[in-house]
């Protein structure tokens, strides 16, 4: 069989030299898909420029963090994406169709909010099936009990909300919003107000989501470490324009200006250095004990005296 690459298609065509049918296998090189576009955004409130000349590219199954001081703009571009907010100019792409005029209930996009806007009266399950009332058939009852156990959820399916913790309470509203089967996920501060260990698992809990179900994810976030850690892509906001929109690796080595640097690397080094400054054993303290913190931070069992 002569073997011939076809790049046009993005595949391998193995073709017979008797003249058969060709094979046409995937190639492992994936063509990059444009899903959501942005062009030329400009929104402005009582004659204040909000965003000015959003120009943004998103592409299928990606997560995408908006990162940015408060008053940026970032929840203005969240809320002109989901439909909630009509744009002054420029137009909304999605799969190649202008959906600018488009009212929020016709697009299928749905967000989890910070507060998670949960219904107290109901249980944990009714929250999570609450949406399925109107729209009956577009999860099956096997795929809600699969998103309730990939969200670990099904222990406190008959609590009422207020017996959950934060972290839980994110979770039954990620489940409420993926039973829709949205278009796009879009999270304002998912992980605000959450705390360590916590905050961990939600973030592994998206990207699994974002994995699992090939869903393009849209976060807002205030905090650098967050959105680097946890997205693909990450468009960071100046006072209303684009200061970079890059893969978080790229904006680490090659900051787009002096605002992104100050914004981002400085954070970063700040925590970093706060972080160190816990596991540095002051030279005050006893040998003995400073040896056992040796210990502790080396992972060895004996203690030792440190001199």
């Amino acid at each position: 069989m002569d073997l011939i690459e076809s790049e046009k298609y993005g595949c391998y065509n193995f073709q017979c030299q008797q003249g058969k049918m060709p094979i046409r296998l995937e190639s492992s090189k994936k063509r990059r898909i444009q899903m959501l576009k942005l062009e030329q955004i400009k929104k402005a409130y009582d004659g204040v420029e909000i965003l000015k000349d959003i120009n943004l590219e998103i592409e299928d199954g990606e997560i995408v963090s908006i990162l940015g001081p408060s008053g940026c703009g970032k929840t203005t571009l969240l809320n002109l994406i989901l439909g909630i907010t009509e744009t002054d100019s420029g137009s909304i792409w999605f799969n190649g169709e202008d959906i600018t005029e488009l009212p929020m209930e016709k697009r299928g996009f749905n967000i989890v909010f910070q507060d998670y806007a949960l219904f107290p009266n109901l249980n944990v399950y009714k929250n999570i099936t609450y949406g399925l009332k109107n729209k009956p058939g577009i999860s099956s009852e096997k795929e809600v009990e699969e998103l309730i156990e990939l969200l670990g959820l099904k222990e406190h399916l008959n609590k009422k909300i207020d017996q959950l913790s934060g972290g839980q309470k994110q979770r039954v509203a990620l489940a409420r919003t993926l039973v829709m089967k949205p278009k796009i996920l879009l999270l304002d501060e998912p992980l605000s107000a959450l705390d360590g260990v916590i905050k961990e698992s939600i973030k592994e809990k998206i990207k699994t989501i974002a994995k699992e179900f090939h869903l393009t994810t849209i976060i807002v976030t205030h905090d650098p470490e967050e959105a680097l850690t946890l997205s693909d892509h990450v468009l960071i906001i100046q006072e209303g324009k684009i200061a970079q929109y890059d893969k978080p690796e790229e904006i680490i080595k090659n900051p787009g200006n002096e605002f992104v640097r100050e914004f981002i690397l400085r954070q970063l080094e700040i925590k970093k250095n706060n972080i160190y400054s816990l596991f540095t054993v002051p030279k005050e303290i006893p040998g003995i004990v400073r040896g056992k913190v040796q210990e502790i931070l080396t992972g060895r069992e004996e203690m030792v005296q440190v001199s």
